[in-house]
């Protein structure tokens, strides 16, 4: 089994975890409605306790920092998120758009890892995935609701969407460990992940009277998998740890 692989996958999840995560824990107060508030705010614990598992993973058994470290400590550069992660909340509807696209990636991912030769992510999938179910119905149904709400709804999500797809397409960035996880049997590989994607937002998407964007290839926001992120991301994480940089040998 190539570990490296392993652990660029293992990595590229958890990073994107953790910082989305983060970015949906800024609408904790300032949500549209108290329910959307509340609903942000539990789906950002979501993400943070499903990143601390992966980085669990790669400290118990493959051998990396601990997952305090691995969060708080790591330069910029060493961070595998995917630029849409990164991305700040913006308004409303860019933040939900984002909450489909992506949490139906890692819906679809996680359905695919429970099937992987390496078993601590099997068993790991087994329980996140129906966690995520309730993320990608949440998402589902609000998508459904400003999409065929009235003029102005339906304009705003079609924007969001229009600007958010070519972000979203950055979360399939190959890397170069990409046959040997395929041939390993760890992951079927971000192609096929990205073809299952399509299909299945395709149909949501529709149903919600919005159109699928075309995106050239030179247009996708690919580099976050080889640490080259967005302007957004350096601020983000010296908010984020700023008091553990403070003193990081501090016991809590």
């Amino acid at each position: 089994m190539n570990n490296e692989g392993l652990k660029d996958l293992l990595y590229k999840m958890a990073d994107d975890a953790l910082i989305i995560g983060h970015r949906n824990s800024e609408w904790t107060g300032i949500g549209p409605m108290l329910e959307e508030d509340l609903a942000f705010s539990s789906m950002a614990q979501d993400k943070i306790g499903h990143a601390q598992a992966l980085y669990k993973i790669l400290h118990e058994i493959l051998g990396e920092e601990d997952p305090d470290k691995i969060a708080f400590l790591r330069e910029e550069k060493k961070f595998k998120c995917c630029h849409f992660t990164e991305l700040p909340i913006g308004e409303y509807d860019f933040s939900l758009v984002r909450h489909f696209l992506f949490d139906h990636a890692e819906a679809l991912r996680y359905e695919m890892l429970a099937q992987s030769s390496f078993q601590p992510i099997v068993l790991l999938a087994k329980k996140i995935k129906g966690e995520i179910k309730y993320h990608t119905m949440h998402s589902d149904s609000f998508l459904k609701q400003l999409g065929t709400g009235n003029e102005e709804s339906h304009a705003r999500m079609q924007s969001a969407l229009n600007y958010a797809f070519p972000f979203a397409l950055g979360i399939f960035e190959k890397s170069e460990f990409e046959n040997e996880i395929i041939a390993d049997g760890i992951f079927a590989g971000e192609e096929e992940l990205k073809k299952r994607w399509l299909e299945k937002i395709a149909t949501i998407i529709a149903a919600a009277t919005l159109k699928l964007p075309h995106v050239d290839e030179s247009k996708i926001a690919y580099g976050g998998r080889k640490g080259f992120h967005s302007e957004y991301l350096k601020p983000l994480l010296d908010e984020m740890c700023e008091v553990v940089r403070t003193d990081p040998e501090a016991e809590w």
